[in-house]
């Protein structure tokens, strides 16, 4: 028998024949139709999070995943660093390095690891940061048909300073043209939340603040 073909070559069990594969992991964004305001060629429908609080979560892991990365890639920076900042005189090594020199050489080592290991957390934090805020920030998120976007609200309160004799046909494009739809959109970018939502202004407005100094 060829040692190559397997011992059971009728066993169809499940144990067998059926191959397990991981759960997929969920989508962040789903698909939701297009705006009259976006742009044609990408297509009838745009990405969104289901709620502020997914891109909100959504936000803080990827921060959270680019500072552990930087910080990774810090630490071997800083080793090599100590280690040489540390490194014995050149005339001590010819002579053999004592006990006390070694122990001087380790507790110099953790004192500058110390010190870039915080220098670069600050750095990787402020990175991650720069890194998350602009696709985040236009990234977007499913809200309610009642709500106004920004470019909405400007919208009516010119067609309040209007003739009343333009309202009605400046309303119906509003509407969609067919006075059939409403002044709601199904989806908005994350910068147009910020200062109506508590999630969007807990991530956008400490963000802009720290960026602002």
């Amino acid at each position: 028998m060829d040692a190559s073909e397997p011992d059971n070559v009728d066993d169809y069990s499940p144990s067998s024949t059926v191959i397990k594969f991981d759960r997929p992991v969920p989508l962040l964004r789903g698909p939701l139709p297009a705006g009259p305001s976006d742009d044609p060629s990408a297509g009838p429908y745009v990405l969104a999070f289901r709620d502020s609080r997914a891109w909100a979560s959504s936000f803080a892991a990827c921060e959270r995943k680019i500072v552990e990365q930087c910080e990774e890639g810090a630490r071997i920076g800083c080793a090599v660093s100590a280690s040489r900042k540390c490194k014995l005189p050149w005339w001590k090594s010819l002579a053999g390095p004592t006990l006390s020199d070694l122990k001087e050489r380790e507790q110099c080592e953790v004192r500058e690891m110390a010190d870039c290991e915080a220098a670069a957390k600050e750095k990787c934090v402020g990175f991650a940061r720069d890194k998350c805020l602009v696709p985040f920030r236009d990234a977007r998120i499913r809200v309610g048909k009642g709500f106004l976007s920004s470019r909405d609200a400007v919208k009516l309160i010119g067609w309040a300073s209007m003739p009343e004799s333009e309202r009605s046909l400046k309303l119906m494009s509003l509407m969609g043209g067919g006075g059939g739809g409403d002044l709601g959109v199904t989806n908005c970018r994350a910068s147009e939340l910020l200062g109506f939502d508590n999630y969007v202004q807990c991530i956008l407005g400490e963000q802009q603040h720290g960026t602002g100094n």
